[in-house]
Order: structure tokens, then sequence, then C-alpha cells
């Protein structure tokens, strides 16, 4: 970004060691707020809440903070108790964790506002506050610290801590329908796990270390097969954590059970969180190897299985489940193109994609806090009854599409650009894959706002009145409820926030691209990392 380079970046605060420090307080932050919130239980309600939007404003500051000093100085390192590398665990901050903490931090704290704001509305005090909050904040720390992570046996340890926190949120309630799809997240998490440990096991037996730094030089010098099982079996690990196909189908069965601010933060974030990890392994650690051919055709598997799926749905919440699956093709796509281009692509895809997909699933949450369903044959006239509610889902909805000149038509362009300049015949299908994709991402959306928001309203029952039948479909009507304002700003700012991707976009492509070039050069973060230690 040119703002970058002004003269108040080169100011002494950038060079000074205590913007090094500042890497920790993403994670210890939320969960020292969460420790606390537990302390306090079910009392104290507006001081709970008040330390939740405090905590995540904090991190949206800090996170803005290293963003700017790591684009001015390069990679900042913080060694964790002391310990210097590869002997103790470091935290890095460098372009790229960077980018994606600073949207993943506005974007949780847009949520939890959206959360407190609801639990008060639905006056549900006592179980949010108490349960959900520390939950979500321990969530939070975890995304942060695999962000942030320098070391792989630290990044297993992010993904455990966001996924325990996950695991309290998706069956948070406890119905029926919300512990079976609990029990299929877990046995899928769990068998990531297992096999991310096996591949610690295998990389820390063949090379002694586990320090990523450490690990992008000494993975050259091992034999070929080794290298090549330990790769793919921390891919598997990932591309199961990341939902590509034909590890996705746990995906559209689990998210969509949870309440609206878990489901939207889980769509938005945690699928993110394994494409990061799969960025850092091949641009890393296994840079231009022959899995980037695979990751190819991954993704162009990827790409049509999610987008067939949302087609034939019928639920809001499904269809955008789909949509998700889909749209992490044109992520993988980028990272097996092996190319700065191609690595920028997929980056400004990732962060355009936390922002719309979790708006999405909130204005989904706004519906069926509204109307009681998000069955697409039991809604209609919204674009009547609820008219802001229509402009909040269809602006995001057609940014996912990639609508010029959205974010998402941007992000793609980007990729297009780069799968014709590499030029082989697979990257140059997957162009083609990605441009099928988009088109039935728009049919799929369309449809769907077509039939909830701006067909003839259904019958609409409030109280004992119906307000209009010009709808006759056979659905059950349904009692409408108020959405409190404050939910919907929530919502308006991500869509703002999402919309800026647009207004920035120049600026944000060039940070991109220096983001990807710094990845693929790896010297940067070695050097950051290890200084002159072998």
């Amino acid at each position: 970004m040119a703002w970058v380079e002004t003269a108040w970046v080169e100011t002494a605060w950038v060079e000074t060691a205590w913007v090094e420090r500042l890497i920790c307080v993403p994670v210890l932050l939320p969960l020292l707020a969460a420790g606390v919130k537990l302390a306090i239980g079910g009392r104290l309600r507006r001081l709970q809440s008040l330390i939740s939007l405090v905590t995540l404003a904090v991190s949206v500051v800090v996170s803005a903070l290293l963003l700017v000093a790591a684009d001015a100085r390069g990679p900042l390192v913080t060694e964790l108790g002391g310990w210097p590398p590869p002997i103790g665990i470091c935290l890095v901050a460098d372009r790229l964790s960077t980018l994606v903490l600073l949207v993943s931090s506005a974007v949780t704290f847009c949520v939890m506002v959206y959360s407190v704001v609801s639990a008060y509305a639905s006056q549900e005090h006592d179980a949010p506050m108490a349960i959900f909050h520390p939950a979500f904040l321990v969530m939070v720390a975890g995304v942060a610290d695999a962000f942030l992570s320098g070391d792989l046996f630290n990044l297993y340890v992010a993904f455990e801590l966001l996924l325990g926190g996950s695991y309290v949120l998706l069956t948070f309630g406890g119905t029926e329908s919300r512990i079976r799809a609990g029990a299929t997240y877990t046995l899928m998490a769990l068998a990531s796990s297992m096999l991310f440990l096996i591949a610690l096991g295998v990389t820390y037996a063949a090379t002694g270390t586990l320090s990523m730094a450490q690990l992008a030089e000494r993975f050259a010098r091992l034999p070929t097969q080794v290298a090549l099982l330990v790769e793919l079996t921390l891919l598997l690990a990932f591309g199961i954590k990341a939902a590509i196909f034909p590890m996705s189908a746990w995906l559209p069965d689990s998210y969509p059970t949870a309440p609206a601010p878990a489901t939207a933060v889980f769509a938005g974030l945690l699928t993110k969180v394994g494409v990061y990890s799969i960025v850092r392994l091949e641009a890393l650690l296994f840079p231009g190897g022959p899995v980037s051919t695979l990751l190819m055709w991954v993704a162009l598997a990827t790409m049509l299985t999610g987008v067939l799926g949302a087609v034939a749905q019928t639920d809001l919440k499904r269809m955008l489940s789909f949509t998700l699956v889909s749209h992490i093709g044109y992520m993988v796509f980028g990272v097996g193109l092996s190319t700065v281009a191609g690595l920028a692509g997929a980056i400004f895809y990732v962060v355009h994609h936390i922002t719309v997909q979790t708006t999405l699933f909130l204005v989904t949450g706004l519906v069926e806090r509204r109307t009681g369903t998000t069955s697409v044959n039991g809604l209609g006239g919204l674009m009547t009854t609820a008219p802001l509610l229509a402009v909040l889902f269809f602006v995001p909805a057609m940014n996912l599409s990639g609508i010029p000149p959205m974010s998402g038509f941007l992000g793609k362009l980007m990729l297009v650009q780069a799968g014709l300049a590499d030029g082989r015949p697979l990257p140059v299908a997957l162009v083609a894959a990605g441009l099928v994709t988009s088109l039935l991402t728009l049919y799929a959306v369309a449809k769907t706002w077509g039939k909830a928001f701006w067909r003839g309203p259904r019958a609409v029952r409030v109280g004992t009145v119906v307000e209009s039948e010009e709808y006759t479909g056979e659905e059950p009507t349904v009692t409408t409820a108020a959405v409190p304002g404050a939910l919907t700003a929530a919502v308006a700012a991500l869509v703002a926030i999402g919309l800026s991707f647009t207004v920035l976009a120049g600026p944000l492509s060039a940070f991109t691209h220096r983001a990807a070039a710094e990845l693929m050069a790896r010297e940067p973060y070695v050097t950051a990392v290890l200084g002159g230690r072998p």
C-alpha cells in the first residue's frame, strides 16, 4: 500500500522493540479475557460485554499497527519465553499474517457486536455470557496463534485451541441437530489432528526441528520420498480443515446448525486457517514441488462439486455452505500455480472471502430471526417487508458472485490473469472452470434472492393477523420478529468493509503482491527468524 511508504511510517515507533512485543497481544489478550469472563460467570453482564468488545477492539488496533510495521520493516519476530528459535517457539508477523489477522480481527469484532446485541434483545443473558463468549474468545485466540505461528508444533496447538472453542460454539444449546453436527465435526477434526501429529513426528525424526524457518532449509536436503510423504500428510491434514475436495462433505452438514454468530465465524475464518496453512506449507516449505499439479486438480474438483451442490439447495444456510466449499477452490488454485501472481490472487481472495462469507451468514441469521426459517420455500416478499435486509443480502451476494467492479470480481480477475499467464493446459482449464463456477454461483444466489426476497410475499402471520396472502406456498406460516437496529448496523459495517476492498483494490492488490513476493523469496522470513543461526 502506497500510504505505508509515507514519512509517518518511517517514524521511530516502527523501529522500536515494543512493536515486536505487540505480536503476542492478539493471542494472549483474548485468552486472558476468556479466563476473566469464566471467573465472573453469569454475573455483571454489562461488564462481560464490555470486556469482549474492548478485547477485540484492541486486537483490531494492534493488528493494524503490526501490518504497518511488517510492511515497512519486513517480518517481525517475538521469542516466547526468551528462548531463541529453533530451541524455543516464536511468533512471526509478516505481510501475509498481519493482513489476514487484521481482517479476521475486524470481522470478529463485528460478530461480537452482533452476538451481544442479539443476546440482550432475546433476553438470553446468562448462557451466552457465561459460555458462548469465553468459547468465542478462545477460538479467536487460536485463529490469531495459527496466523502468527512460526513453529509447526505451535501451529498444532493453535488448531486445538480454536477447535476447542468451536466445539462449544457448534453444540451450543444442546439441541439434537447441533449435537449430531458436533459429532461429525469432532470426528473430522480428530482425524485431521491425528494426521497432523503423525506428520510432526515424521518431520522431527527426519529434520530434528519443527521451526518453519529451519524446515525451509532442511526439507530441500531430505530424500525426495520422505519430503513428499511429509508434504502429502500435512496437506491432507490442512485440506480437511479447509474443506477441500474430497474432504468437504462434512461442512454443509455441520456449519448450518450452529447459532448465527458461530456459523458466520466458522464460515469466514476456520476454513481460511486451513487455507492459510496450505499457503505456508507450499510457499515456505515446499515451493514449486510436484504437489502443485495435484493442488490444481483438487481446486478444479472443489470449485465444481461445491457450486453444483449450491445450485441444488433450497435452504439459505446450506446454499451458502456449498458456495463456501466451492470458493475455497479459487484459493487453492492460486496456491497451486506457485507463482507470485497466483499467490497474490489467492491472498486477495482470502481477504475478500473472509468478509463476504461472514456477512452472508449473519444476514441469514437476521432473516431467520425475523421469519423463523431459512427455507427458501418458506420465505418471500422480504424486499417489501424488510428492504434493508434484502439489500444487505444482495450486495455481498453479488460480491461473492464476482459482479464487476466488486472485490470478488477483482480477486477472480487476478487469478484468471495468473492462470492465463502460466499458459499450461491445466491452469487454463482451471480458468474456464472458475468462470463457470462464478456464473453458477450467480445463478444460485440470484435464484435464492429472487425467491426469498423479490417474489410476492407469502402469508406472514403476526399474532392473529395475516398481513399478506399473495404467496400461496405450502410452507406453514411463521411469526415475524423485529430485528434490533444494532444487529443491522453490525452487519452493515461488514458490508461496508467488503465494499472497501473494492475502493482500496489498487493498494490492497499491491500489498498482496508484496506479501506473495516475500513468501516466494523465503529468505526474508528465514533471516528474520534465525538471523545468522543455522
